[in-house]
């Protein structure tokens, strides 16, 4: 596998890069070597897809187990508190449109807007995973096409 896709592939699991950074680097690669590009975006749309249910597991079930070593304990309280306040904030502009607000807020292809950012919002609300699953997987859908035709030039 060559080096640069590799890259693109763990830049779309990485939080803040995600597929936002993965998808050009992976498109990049198929162009340079006259391959389609439609497989690597599947790929990297399913990758990026997967990262939600990791997030969910994780703070379900190995945050409480981590909350018990002192380091993990402050680092996750301060994180957890400046995404506490980023999440009602978001919480109070969006009022009333709900599980679209969630889909909306995670297809705005910035940095810190993705797959890991809206699956911790809906954890930290309580959210009914399904529904925060669905709307975050229909965000990564439309900001991975939005990627894909930045990165074609389309829109460039």
């Amino acid at each position: 596998m060559d080096s640069q896709l590799l890259i693109g592939l763990l830049l779309t699991v990485l939080p803040v890069f995600e597929l936002r950074g993965g998808l050009p680097v992976v498109v990049e690669y198929a162009l340079k070597n006259g391959v389609s590009v439609w497989p690597y975006f599947f790929i990297v749309l399913i990758l990026n897809v997967l990262v939600i249910f990791f997030i969910f597991i994780f703070f379900d079930f190995a945050h409480e187990v981590l909350m018990r070593v002192r380091w993990y304990r402050v680092v996750a309280e301060r994180a957890l508190k400046r995404l506490q306040r980023k999440a009602d904030k978001l919480e109070r502009k969006m009022a009333g449109w709900g599980y679209f607000a969630l889909m909306f807020f995670v297809a705005i292809p910035l940095p810190g807007t993705g797959a890991w950012t809206g699956t911790i919002v809906a954890w930290i609300l309580g959210l009914d995973r399904v529904k925060s699953f669905l709307a975050i997987a229909s965000g990564v859908v439309v900001a991975g096409l939005l990627i894909l035709l930045f990165s074609l030039g389309i829109f460039g």
